[in-house]
């Protein structure tokens, strides 16, 4: 019996871990199956451009630069401008965020081109013209200047806009122009080439172009990660070469920012017939910028100096006379408007010497009548001044992504007014001011001391003389109480406020004592403020050669003393001139700073029956409040 017991507990025992084997396993299937009922715990969502108030935000995700993808390549063009019989190809990089690649997004392009990413050249004076020239007479040579240090910068070839744009969402592209850098072919400085090589690279960006790894090889590189969608940007040469982008209407570009930019080689280097200078580069013509940026493959450039700057420019640019031709007209982007579909946005300074404010005014004004939409952004600074940050984050949100912001419904021009900071424009309905209309100003005698700027003509004949002196510069000539070297007209002081909106414009009737002349003229604002930068006190300029008083394109000597009539527009303006001050025109020929520096001596006579100014003011002649001139 007693063995008999000891059985039955252990087969009790047994039966108990039996049951718990069976319950936890019965558990473990139960388990297994509620927790499959469930749905699995949330992805993370995908890292996307964000738009708010319709602007690109800065997305955490795409904040950090050491999570970027940054890579180089060579985009095939459509020309071979180096003669080598073989396409040129541009050099390409690429700054992309990771999700590019890690989650299949796909991004617009803020795209910067330019000449200048791998060194540029001399400045010395020797390397440039020299301006002591005689009007009329071939100029002096000048030095060759050393060459660019060949720089190869791989695989990043600029910084620019990364940080701006990158963190927002969007790829930023760079490339180096034809003949510069890593990039094939020559420079030539507007030729065709300079538009079609941003052309292939947006062309890659859509599919439509071949790109390389690398220069000798035919490993391709395709933008798999682009939408197809693109918007230049870009100051000076960089403003230019959206514009010239654009003029070839390649499908993609959806909207350019140029920032003073240089719209016209003529408009440039040379003023109604005359040889100017940009402001701050004397002695600069268009074979000095090539030289400046001659940054290519040392093998290729003594091709291209021979080709493109000794032939090509120095052929045709003309530095005897200032006469428009065919050649200017080629680098004349306003004449190159027919296939221009881009959403542009003009920004300029009004102040700006270098490339006068001129530039992008003219097709400003080419483009509303094109039906493109169109804006224009001017502040009162000097060359360059990008636009506030929003107003280029609401143009690439509208026009890359889609975003129905009504930025193509905001006012057409935004001027910065003279105490404003360059990130507060006023709004304007349009530039120049529907309200502003030209109001004519007559000249009465004095002007070797103080003439009168007058709503009405003087009543007799008069004629006044000047002496040409260049070695005096144009601010002392403005600020002295008497001078030989110039004729200055002032009106009354001004009694209110003053806003001048547009294109001043001069007819002036003048004799010179010699074959050839300068003509420079200077709207200043009086008395002459000496706490303030010149800038301040030079409401605009403008410059003419009497030889073209019937033609651009065809110059005619003078015959000492005979009077010739002309008529030119001065640099476009909107400025407010404060009540308390005079506005003075000053006449005079040889401007220092811009024109070529002849012997001086050359005697000018001008008719003041036969001269008057146009002014642009905002509520015509009614705006002065008792007439100037009684």
């Amino acid at each position: 019996m007693k063995s008999s017991r000891i059985s039955l507990i252990e087969v009790y025992r047994n039966l108990h871990w039996y049951w718990q084997v069976i319950g936890v396993a019965l558990l473990a299937v139960f388990s297994n199956t509620v927790g499959a009922q469930q749905d699995p715990p949330p992805a993370a969502a995908p890292t996307v451009p964000v738009f708010v108030d319709g602007e690109a935000q800065i997305v955490p995700g795409f904040r950090n630069r050491n999570e970027w993808i940054r890579h180089d390549l060579f985009v095939e063009t459509e020309f071979d401008s180096d003669g080598d019989g073989k396409l040129d190809r541009v050099h390409v990089a690429v700054t992309r965020p990771k999700q590019t690649d890690t989650e299949g997004l796909k991004v617009a392009v803020i795209y910067n081109t330019s000449p200048y990413f791998a060194g540029t050249g001399s400045t010395a004076k020797e390397h440039f013209w020299n301006p002591r020239q005689e009007l009329g007479d071939p100029p002096p040579p000048r030095e060759d200047p050393p060459a660019i240090g060949h720089r190869s910068l791989r695989p990043v070839i600029s910084n620019a806009y990364v940080d701006e744009w990158v963190p927002r969402g969007f790829a930023v592209v760079h490339s180096e122009s034809p003949g510069t850098g890593l990039s094939q072919g020559c420079p030539t400085v507007g030729g065709p080439n300079e538009s079609l090589a941003p052309k292939a690279v947006i062309d890659w960006l859509n599919g439509r172009a071949k790109g390389y790894k690398e220069l000798d090889t035919d490993e391709e590189v395709i933008a798999y990660w682009c939408t197809g969608k693109v918007g230049m940007i870009g100051t000076s040469y960089e403003g230019t070469l959206p514009l010239a982008a654009a003029t070839t209407g390649v499908e993609g570009l959806e909207c350019i920012i140029p920032i003073a930019p240089n719209t016209s080689y003529y408009h440039y280097y040379r003023s109604y017939g005359l040889i100017r200078h940009p402001g701050g580069w004397m002695g600069e013509d268009i074979d000095v910028l090539f030289d400046f940026i001659n940054s290519g493959h040392p093998d290729r450039r003594d091709h291209c100096i021979c080709a493109v700057r000794d032939k090509e420019l120095r052929g045709n640019f003309d530095r005897v006379s200032g006469n428009y031709n065919d050649f200017w007209a080629g680098r004349d982007y306003l004449n190159q408007l027919d296939k221009l579909t881009a959403a542009t946005l003009m920004c300029h300074a009004f102040n700006d010497w270098n490339v006068m404010p001129e530039h992008s005014y003219r097709i400003y004004q080419a483009l509303k009548e094109k039906g493109v939409p169109a804006q224009i952004y001017y502040h009162q600074g000097g060359h360059g001044g990008d636009p506030p940050l929003t107003m280029k984050n609401r143009w690439f949100s509208r026009y890359l992504y889609g975003i129905q912001n009504g930025v193509e419904n905001d006012s057409r021009a935004w001027i910065v007014r003279e105490t404003a900071r360059r990130s507060e424009p006023t709004s304007y309905p349009d530039y120049p001011h529907p309200d502003a209309a030209p109001v004519t100003f007559f000249l009465h005698p004095g002007g070797n001391q103080s003439g009168g700027l007058r709503l009405v003509p003087h009543d007799d004949t008069c004629q006044e003389k000047l002496v040409d002196d260049f070695t005096i510069a144009g601010a002392d000539l403005a600020q002295a109480a008497t001078s030989d070297h110039r004729l200055l007209y002032v009106t009354e002081p001004l009694t209110d406020d003053l806003h001048l909106s547009g294109v001043p414009q001069l007819t002036i009737r003048l004799a010179c004592d010699r074959p050839a002349c300068n003509l420079s003229v200077w709207l200043v604002s009086l008395p002459w403020t000496q706490s303030r930068r010149i800038t301040d006190n030079i409401i605009t300029r403008g410059w003419a050669n009497p030889q073209n008083y019937r033609s651009l394109r065809e110059s005619e000597l003078l015959e000492p003393g005979r009077f010739y009539e002309l008529t030119f527009d001065l640099q476009p303006d909107d400025q407010v001139i404060p009540a308390g001050q005079q506005i003075g025109l000053m006449i005079f020929s040889s401007d220092y700073d811009f024109t070529l520096w002849p012997e001086p001596g050359t005697a000018l006579t001008v008719d003041l029956s036969g001269t008057r100014l146009e002014l642009p003011i905002v509520g015509g002649a009614a705006s002065l409040s008792r007439p100037t001139g009684k």
